[in-house]
């Protein structure tokens, strides 16, 4: 990490700790190597390297060691990635939502911008993220349980699949049937024709 920059003033670096504090704090304590440029904190960064109050979470990522460790924690890492600016989606998002039993084997984001990590974990799908389509995991965003389901009516899961996803949805009350019977008029005609199976089903 390159020191900061010279001359800065140390009220500006406690500033711009507080703010990368903020930033961190919206992601279950993570935050990117970006983050720490863009806030000038540098040597608050390597302080805290030292001292055991931050630590490495991957390449480009770091995080506050005041956060507990939690089942979510790569979902919230991945958020900060992108500054906020994606969603877990599709497979992942079912699983979250308890909607059918696809057992993904990678992560699944939907992301608005910012650039992709290197890692064979993600699978990453570049779109606008509609506020209607998203809602708040705390850490984290995640699509819909509507959304959810026309995502995956859109992809290659199978039929049987998918109607298991959308019975539970249904039947856990994560939405009811006429919204997503509402919402699938939007869709290409081969997914809403498998979301109308999917439907008749229930």
């Amino acid at each position: 990490m390159a020191g900061d920059a010279a001359g800065r003033a140390p009220e500006s670096v406690d500033q711009g700790w507080r703010v990368l504090r903020r930033l961190a704090g919206r992601h279950a304590g993570f935050f990117t190597t970006r983050q720490v440029l863009r806030t000038g904190c540098e040597s608050k960064v390597r302080a805290g390297l030292g001292d055991g109050s931050v630590t490495r979470a991957g390449v480009g990522m770091l995080r506050l060691t005041e956060w507990p460790e939690g089942p979510l924690d790569e979902y919230a890492m991945w958020a900060a990635w992108f500054d906020g600016a994606a969603a877990v989606s599709h497979q992942s998002a079912a699983e979250l939502h308890g909607m059918g039993r696809l057992r993904p084997r990678f992560l699944h984001l939907s992301v608005g911008a910012g650039r992709p990590p290197v890692t064979p974990r993600l699978v990453v799908l570049r779109r606008p993220l509609i506020g209607s389509d998203v809602e708040s995991a705390g850490a984290f965003l995640v699509t819909t349980p509507v959304r959810t389901v026309l995502d995956l009516a859109e992809a290659d899961i199978g039929q049987s699949a998918l109607d298991e996803v959308v019975g539970d949805a249904v039947a856990i009350r994560r939405c009811a049937g006429a919204e997503i019977r509402s919402a699938s008029v939007r869709l290409p005609p081969r997914a809403a024709a498998r979301v109308h199976r999917a439907l008749t089903g229930l």
